[in-house]
């Protein structure tokens, strides 16, 4: 079937407020390391005052988003789904997804500013998020056209779009739209917390629509309460693919009843934020493009790598030489 678009991503478009801290700051704020916080405006606006002497890099962010910026960097064709607000950060973030050579299907809400997530990195290179979505999270049915998502090979969600009872009946309409016509449906778990507060609601999700499933370590033993080993089995039980990723560890997946283990690329860490939808990017690539799975396991950990090797929750330029030898030319 000949798609327009490779990767369809639907997720929470957000500047990244990129600070690095000492862990004495997350205990100031009240937060738990490596933890993902919704906050509120008056709460950033109280973080932002407190770490208003620390330097602060600014950037387009989200994890659909970077998983799609990725896929593009790749050569893939791609597309992204989500709600801006109407203001000075829409516009920038709009002008990067441009610059990044993805489709935006970007709406603008009038009522809501520009969500953005706080992330700080904390010596070890572990990340905190505090996420105050704004209009992030006033994606709703409205804002899914069918000829935005039945464009696409592969639609890939963000679980945290599934959290809210008015996001969560947009993106079923998403995905139903994406299986009239031929798409398989991949589902990043996003963050343990998330999953503690939907109970089953994540398995019904991924037993009944969902082709493939990331997790990390935390994420894939909070979904089935079994260690990394048994949960890729078991979260492979109820989809086609089921991937966890285990940092330095280097990741498991199962695809068609086989099991594949992934050696890590190792490189010198700068910082973990963003690393994982780099894999993400990388398994989605080879999905796409017909590569076997062995060599889409090591493509998508080489390019988590430099996202490691990176200030940033992007790959850092000076790295993309490196990525050319992967790249599909779509001409």
């Amino acid at each position: 079937m000949n798609k327009k678009h490779d990767v369809v991503g639907i997720g929470s478009p957000l500047l990244d407020i990129i600070v690095n801290v000492e862990e004495k700051v997350l205990r100031a704020l009240g937060f738990e390391k490596g933890g993902m916080n919704l906050i509120t405006k008056e709460d950033s606006d109280r973080i932002l005052e407190y770490i208003k002497n620390h330097k602060k890099d600014i950037v387009s962010g989200g994890s659909a988003a970077n998983t799609i910026a990725g896929t593009s960097l790749l050569g893939n064709k791609t597309a992204l789904i989500g709600v801006l607000g109407d203001d000075e950060h829409g516009e920038i973030y709009e002008a990067q997804v441009c610059k990044d050579g993805i489709c935006g299907a970007l709406h603008k809400h009038d009522d809501h500013a520009t969500g953005h997530a706080i992330t700080f990195i904390t010596p070890d290179g572990e990340r905190t998020f505090a996420t105050h979505l704004g209009a992030a999270a006033a994606i709703r049915d409205e804002h899914i056209l069918e000829d935005d998502i039945k464009s696409g090979k592969v639609l890939h969600v963000e679980a945290y779009q599934l959290e809210d009872p008015l996001t969560r009946e947009a993106m079923f309409r998403a995905i139903e739209i994406a299986r009239e016509n031929g798409a398989k449906i991949s589902l990043d778990l996003s963050d343990p917390g998330l999953i503690e507060r939907t109970g089953d609601l994540f398995k019904e999700v991924v037993d009944r629509h969902v082709d493939i499933v990331f997790a990390n370590e935390d994420e894939a033993k909070k979904f089935t309460g079994l260690d990394s080993e048994g949960a890729v089995h078991e979260i492979a039980s109820m989809c086609d693919m089921a991937i966890v990723k285990l940092g330095k560890k280097g990741s498991i997946i199962k695809s068609n009843g086989m099991l594949h283990r992934i050696d890590p690329y190792v490189i010198e860490e700068v910082n973990t934020n963003g690393a994982g939808d780099m894999y993400a990017a990388g398994i989605l690539h080879g999905i796409v493009n017909g590569i076997n799975m062995d060599e889409t396991g090591k493509i998508a950990s080489h390019l988590a790598a430099l996202v490691v090797a990176s200030p940033g929750a992007r790959m850092d330029e000076k790295y993309h030489g490196e990525i050319e030898k992967y790249k599909i030319s779509n001409s």
